[in-house]
């Protein structure tokens, strides 16, 4: 019977090694969902801030929005996704939503067409999902 449940027991460890290795090969798509997240944020920052009115809204919003129902479309026919997966997301957001809205408010109020707050702005926008890659890359 010892035999019996050591052979079960390699079984059950070949199984989580083959699992484990399909999850590391599958879920390498998170990186480029973060890296294309944080360019089009970015590239969307840059034409609100130095288009006129209205062209870099709508240009912004149609880049953004695309990229998103694309991103999305992406990731639901990802089939798997590592532990840990929406705390990551979650920071990635949280951190994209408070640099957005501190470039975003006061360039919209105080910096209109100025190329030196909106592009370093564009920049830090872009960081949480370009850094966000980078770790899970690394991972």
């Amino acid at each position: 019977m010892g035999e019996y449940a050591s052979g079960e027991a390699a079984a059950a460890l070949a199984r989580a090694a083959e699992l484990g290795a399909a999850v590391r090969r599958n879920s390498k798509w998170f990186v480029w969902y973060q890296v294309v997240f944080g360019c089009a944020t970015g590239l969307q920052m840059l034409a609100v801030g130095l288009l006129k009115a209205p062209y870099g809204a709508s240009f912004g919003g149609v880049l953004v929005g695309l990229a998103m129902a694309g991103l999305g479309v992406y990731a639901g026919r990802r089939p798997v996704v590592r532990q840990g997966h929406g705390r990551r997301m979650a920071t990635m957001m949280g951190a994209w939503g408070l640099l957005y809205g501190a470039v975003f408010i006061p360039g919209l109020i105080w910096f209109q067409g100025v190329v030196a707050w909106w592009v370093p702005g564009a920049v830090a926008v872009a960081l949480p999902g370009l850094i966000g890659g980078y770790l899970e890359a690394r991972r």
